[in-house]
């Protein structure tokens, strides 16, 4: 009797595959069904796994490949193949946590977060103003009955902003800020809508990250500004009458900046380090300077010192 041929061993087929078209096949089920599921920004923040646990599994099947090398063939249950079941129930969890989030009293529908905050001057005499932005869209403006009136809303992912403010010997100080401290790929989806308010002096210290910035200061006291962008677009209204005079900075990263200024009032703007391009539409150029005619002629001033790697300058005299 002839003998068949003897083939290698066949090695166990793998259940993993079809697991990850069934996932899928539900991940973009639920965004066709869904709108607003929106797991992107837990994936963003926590694709690194799946680097660590490939890593982990192939380390795992040379161990395992070391201490039995009788074996002909792989076992029916890999290391790679259980960390990938691991990266499933990650997944599984990020389609959970896409269309939920937490308020502090119970697990509600959707992605974005939305709270509303205002503060009081309590008599201060001059405010001092430090505001750290992340990145997205910032639009502060006055016309509040209050020192601040502020409208946050922002991706559940990104960290909550939080107001703090005090008075001290008839100076305030107040603080709006976000910083997360997690690095992570993906978009910080944050949108401020600030009001200030109030007839005293203000200094603003302001601090974009990355994104657009829409800063309307006109008919508000600001006597010291600093602005430091970083990439993004600023557009900064200085326009209106002035009863004090107004020193500000401006320090860019990579973007352009718009900044208008007011005829009837006296303005002088020094530009230099780095500057991409600038144009001044009502201010003669003297040397790095740029002024216009009512400059050192009227009771109030507006001196400004724009430099750093700002792409391109708008200098708007309106």
């Amino acid at each position: 009797m002839a003998s068949q041929p003897v083939g290698p061993p066949r090695r166990p087929r793998s259940f993993v595959g079809p697991v990850i078209l069934i996932c899928l096949g539900v991940f973009f089920l639920l965004m066709n069904l869904y709108p607003e599921f929106d797991p992107w920004p837990w994936l963003f923040r926590y694709w690194p796994l799946i680097l660590i646990a490939i890593g982990l599994g192939k380390i795992w099947d040379s161990y395992y490949a070391h201490q039995h090398p009788e074996r002909a063939t792989a076992p029916w249950f890999t290391g790679t193949g259980l960390a990938w079941v691991i990266l499933l129930l990650l997944f599984v969890l990020a389609l959970w946590h896409g269309g939920r989030w937490h308020d502090g009293r119970g697990w509600r529908p959707g992605n974005e977060m939305h709270e509303t905050q205002s503060v009081d001057q309590q008599g201060a005499k001059l405010v001092t103003f430090d505001l750290e932005f992340p990145a997205g869209t910032l639009d502060v403006s006055g016309g509040s009955g209050k020192l601040l009136d502020a409208d946050f809303r922002y991706d559940r992912s990104s960290e909550r902003p939080s107001v703090d403010y005090s008075v001290s010997g008839g100076s305030g100080h107040l603080t709006v800020s976000s910083r997360n401290e997690h690095v992570h790929w993906g978009p910080d989806d944050n949108n401020w809508d600030l009001k200030l308010g109030g007839d005293e002096a203000l200094d603003m210290n302001v601090n974009i990250g990355a994104g657009e910035g829409y800063l309307r200061l006109g008919g508000l006291e600001v006597e010291h500004l600093k602005i430091n962008m970083g990439a993004g677009k600023l557009d900064l209204d200085l326009t209106g009458p002035r009863k004090a005079n107004l020193a500000a900075t401006i320090e860019g990263g990579v973007g352009s900046a718009i900044i208008r200024l007011p005829k009837d009032v006296g303005v002088r703007v020094e530009a230099s380090g780095g500057i991409g391009s600038v144009s001044a539409d009502g201010l003669r150029r003297e040397g790095d300077a740029y002024q216009n005619d009512a400059y050192g002629k009227t009771p109030t001033n507006i001196d400004m010192t724009v430099h750093g790697g700002v792409g391109e300058i708008n200098l708007l005299e309106q």
